[in-house]
């Protein structure tokens, strides 16, 4: 997975189960729902855990920061499994967008977040976190975008209230082993 307009890693030559939707021009946008009150946010707990039951993710997360060259790191390939937080941002029920990032898919088949495109508005997201408390969130909308207009504010920059951004590979997979799209999710606190 490749983050915006970031230096791409070695090209791993990856391919899907499913065909996926034509990458758009335009950011794409599914209908959200009303937007719920805000939450207090919960003191700082480092995520262990992640639960999509709407997409049948359960899965295991890991810390990761950023590589040598100022990029984001993402899950090792070898752990399709597995999903990361970054841990330069908040932590999931703090006030702030905490992030968390996972493979589409890899060389040996569908990865953690395959289905992350099937989200919709008001599904819900768990997130066990290193304290035992467990942190809930709701699909507020699904958003595409292409990896050259990868939208830096909105998944890294302030917010008033505790949210949570979901972030996979989407679109086509180009002829050097990446996509060419960027999903992500955008989730707010519930508790």
């Amino acid at each position: 997975m490749l983050l915006g307009g970031s230096p791409a890693p070695a090209p791993v030559r990856i391919a899907t189960s499913q065909p996926l939707p034509p990458a758009t021009q335009e950011p794409s946008t599914q209908a959200s729902t009303a937007k719920a009150p805000p939450v207090a946010p919960v003191p700082a707990s480092p995520p262990v855990h992640l639960t999509i039951a709407r997409i049948g993710v359960d899965a295991p997360v890991t810390s990761t920061g950023l590589n040598p060259d100022g990029t984001v790191e993402v899950p090792p390939l070898d752990h399709p499994e597995q999903v990361s937080w970054y841990r330069e941002g908040p932590t999931p029920g703090q006030i702030g967008p905490a992030v968390l990032l996972g493979h589409l898919d890899t060389h040996k088949g569908p990865a953690v977040f395959s289905r992350l495109r099937e989200l919709r508005p008001g599904d819900r997201i768990d997130i066990r976190r290193q304290d035992g408390s467990t942190v809930g969130y709701r699909v507020r909308e699904l958003k595409q975008y292409p990896k050259a207009e990868f939208p830096t504010d909105l998944v890294y920059g302030n917010t008033d209230t505790p949210q949570l951004r979901l972030i996979t590979c989407g679109g086509t997979l180009g002829g050097n082993g990446h996509y060419t799209d960027n999903i992500i999710a955008l989730a707010d606190l519930v508790r």
